[in-house]
């Protein structure tokens, strides 16, 4: 069992999938980063100092100053900036994973082309070769079916 067990990790698929998680994490950690230290600063001073991460509506009806004043009170909130948040951040991710997926499949070669349909068939009653499209055997008469 541990050598079948061994197979499998050692072979390509899985290590490759493996590695490609463990980089993803990574990056979507650097792009967490980006936008909550870097882009949301830049847009809430564009937008008049607002902190997205602290966009919420208090569902209790309470007034709470930031949202970690409201975690403290145990209210109930709906944290909409964070949802922002985690949209820009997505965003950003598949517009990367757009521009590998680009580059890569622009260094891959073309797939060979489709064999064309084949121009004839064979009669299923006398063998003999016919046109594809033909409804009817020239040579013994039966009717083909489509």
């Amino acid at each position: 069992m541990f050598k079948e067990f061994k197979t499998f990790i050692l072979r390509g698929n899985v290590l490759d999938l493996a590695i490609g998680v463990i980089i993803g994490a990574a990056f979507g950690k650097i792009v967490a980063s980006v936008v909550g230290d870097l882009l949301n600063p830049v847009i809430g001073l564009a937008l008049g100092k607002i902190d997205f991460s602290n966009l919420f509506i208090a569902l209790n009806g309470g007034t709470y100053a930031t949202l970690a004043d409201a975690k403290k009170a145990a209210a109930p909130t709906l944290n909409y900036g964070i949802f922002i948040n985690t949209m820009i951040e997505f965003v950003i991710v598949a517009f990367v994973i757009f521009l590998i997926v680009k580059q890569v499949n622009r260094f891959m070669p073309a797939p060979p082309p489709a064999p064309p349909a084949p121009a004839t068939k064979e009669c299923p009653e006398c063998l003999s070769s016919i046109p594809a499209k033909a409804k009817r055997c020239a040579q013994c008469a039966s009717v083909l079916a489509q």
